[in-house]
């Protein structure tokens, strides 16, 4: 055999290992795992930002509630006081505090939905105010509630003049009775203004209005037209 010959033997190839493939699968996982992470965190990130905004815009909205709430109650708080309730009938007792304290006690939403309630009852009260303000002349327009006191008192006289002339015909007592009714429009006048301050009273920091010349024309009109048919029914017999 030669000295340069060599001994050949057979060809060692690395293969992969256990050890190699889990190396390699670590980082793929850790990525994954991030991913996840981050992808979670985000869903949190954004649904406290939903909750936030929810409650921020509850929050608006309650705050608004509470003006409109507050002025419907201080509105209906003064017509009571007009309708004779004691003041201490209309603060709220402290089982009451109590238990609007607990209704409020789940954050801006639930305050919300509190004073929505609150402010439906509030309408019904007022709804019921107005059904029974109607049926009391007190809260009529002026002209309708003052011609309750200015007609009776327009239509007295005249009424007198015609039963006093059916009565008697055309004769002394009948121009006795048409001589004496000519200044009653004035009386009846007066004693209506007066009856109407009587009756009514106005509102706080208000002025009654009597109607002056609404007044005037109803006690003056029956006056004059049963004076002109008493009138001609003398002239005529």
């Amino acid at each position: 055999m030669s000295a340069e010959a060599t001994v050949t033997g057979p060809v060692r190839q690395r293969t992969a290992g256990p050890d190699d493939a889990r190396s390699g699968a670590e980082p793929a996982n850790a990525w994954s795992e991030y991913l996840a992470a981050a992808r979670q965190l985000d869903g949190v990130r954004r649904g406290a930002a939903a909750a936030a905004g929810e409650q921020a815009r509850s929050a608006e909205a309650a705050r608004e509630e509470l003006t409109v709430v507050r002025a419907g109650l201080a509105s209906q708080q003064e017509r009571l006081r007009e309708l004779g309730v004691p003041a201490i009938s209309l603060v709220p007792s402290p089982p009451e505090l109590t238990e609007a304290a607990r209704s409020m006690a789940g954050g801006p939403a639930a305050v919300l939905a509190a004073l929505r309630a609150a402010r439906g009852r509030a309408e019904a009260a007022d709804a019921a105010l107005a059904a029974r303000r109607g049926f009391r002349p007190g809260s009529w327009p002026a002209r309708a509630r003052n011609l309750l006191v200015y007609g009776p008192l327009a239509l007295l006289v005249p009424l007198i003049q015609v039963i006093v002339y059916a009565s008697t015909g055309a004769g002394a007592a009948s121009v006795a009775a048409l001589i004496c009714g000519l200044p009653m429009p004035a009386v009846a006048f007066v004693a209506g203004w007066v009856g109407v301050g009587r009756l009514f009273r106005a509102g706080p920091g208000e002025r009654l209005d009597r109607t002056v010349r609404f007044g005037a024309l109803v006690c003056l009109v029956p006056a004059v037209l049963v004076t002109a048919v008493l009138l001609l029914a003398l002239l005529a017999g």
